[in-house]
Order: C-alpha cells, then structure tokens, then sequence
C-alpha cells in the first residue's frame, strides 16, 4: 500500500456494523471534520489515527450522540443513528469509554461499574459482565471498594473501558485508552483491547499513538485537519515507511 488518498471501504466483505456517511461535524462556524466516510465490520478492531485537533474525538462523540452532524449521517446494524440521544445509542449496543476517562472520583470502582450497567435490568447478564471485566482487569478486582479517584491514571483508564464494557456493547467505542500511561500500561491496555474483540466485541478505538494501534487493528482510517487522507488494512499501512513519514509522524 502507497500513501495515496484512501480507497473505497466498500471493498470489505459483508455488510458494515457501523456505518459513517459523509458527516460534517462544526463547533460553531469551525469545520472539525469534513465529509469523512468509514464502515466498522463485526468482528473488527478499527482504529481512527491523525494528530491532535485532527477531528477523531469529535467523530465518536458524534457516534455517540453527543454532537449533531450538520450534514451525513451515521447508521448501526441498519439503524440510523442521526438525532438520536445518548442514551439510545447506548441501548443500540454502542458504549464509548472517553477520552480523559471521565470516572466518577468520589465513586467506589463497583459503584462505577455499576453506572456502566445503569439501562439494564439483566441481573445475570450484569453479574456476568461483572465478572468477566474484574477477570480483564484484575487490578480493578483488588481495588473494588476503593474510591476511584484515588487510583493511579493507568487503574482509571482500566476503570473507563470496565465501565463501558458493563453496558454490554456490540461496539465498543475507546478514545485515547493510552494517553498518559507508562508504556508497560500502554502495551497492557493494548493486549486487552484484543483480548475484548475476541470475546466478541467490535472495537472502533481513537489514538495518537498510531503504531501501537495499527499493531492491533484489523483496518486503519487516518484523519489529517478533520478531512480522512488515507485508509486501508493497519498491518501494511504500519509497515510502510512512506506513510508512517507523510502520515504517522515517523
């Protein structure tokens, strides 16, 4: 592959889970992002790479609910998302873990997990997911009735994705699940970020730190001043040294 402009998406097999046409997302008169298209398949880790201010946080706020396409639209398992509220969305099966990881600090960790589950009422299915997100995360496990501002940054990043993963997602949604860790918690989250995909969940993950996320993924998109500039499988997009120069700040 050659840093070219991207290719179509279309050329994928089967149909999308997630489905991003054409958005255009503003803050006031500020164009973020400029008619970015891209499809997440089931089964997938798809990363969404570019530097700073280059409109990925945006896009999955918008995914989420959470800022209005002034123009495109957004569809999951056929569904158009477009107008809908947050909450919705959650209920369709998307669960984002946010950037800056968002916990509730005068919150125990099994008081946050438990927020994460807030639209269920599944009381086998949430035990469930309880256990299987202190089995990824033992940390969390010896730290469940611990305030979860009073951990390390590397606990709370584990805590943000615990916590959207109770929602029992189809799609889960990570935005910077690295930033600010030491790189032996930056590799740690990376390794579970596969391990959550094979046990089921598609994983849409935001990072600056292209290497390592076209390390994991299946399919990479790359942003560059909120226009997508290239696309295409992450493995040889990772190995070329030409786009890692012009793209991944190589």
């Amino acid at each position: 592959m050659t840093a070219t402009e991207s290719s179509p998406a279309s050329t994928r097999p089967g149909e999308p889970m997630l489905s991003v046409d054409d958005i255009a997302l503003y803050y006031g008169n500020i164009a973020a992002v400029k008619g970015l298209s891209m499809r997440v398949h089931k089964g997938e880790i798809v990363t969404l790479i570019g530097s700073n201010g280059a409109g990925k946080s945006t896009t999955l706020r918008a995914i989420s609910g959470l800022i209005k396409p002034r123009a495109g639209s957004i569809s999951f398992n056929g569904e158009r998302l477009t107008g809908k509220q947050g909450h919705e969305i959650v209920k369709a099966g998307i669960c984002q873990s946010p950037e800056g990881r968002r916990i509730f600090p005068r919150m125990t960790v099994s008081e946050n997990l438990d927020l994460g589950a807030f639209l269920r009422n599944d009381k086998e299915g949430i035990a469930a997911d309880r256990a299987r997100v202190l089995e990824l995360f033992p940390r969390l496990a010896d730290r469940i009735s611990q305030k979860a501002g009073t951990m390390s940054g590397g606990e709370q990043q584990m805590l943000a994705v615990a916590r959207a993963l109770m929602g029992s997602p189809q799609l889960l949604l990570l935005d910077e699940p690295s930033m600010g860790l030491a790189p032996v918690l930056v590799d740690l989250i990376f390794d579970t970020i596969e391990t959550i995909r094979d046990q089921g969940t598609t994983v849409l993950v935001v990072e600056q730190n292209a290497l390592a996320a076209l390390r994991i993924a299946d399919y990479a998109y790359v942003l560059e001043s909120g226009s997508l500039k290239l696309e295409g499988p992450a493995a040889p997009m990772a190995e070329d040294d030409e786009i890692v120069r012009a793209y991944l700040g190589g």
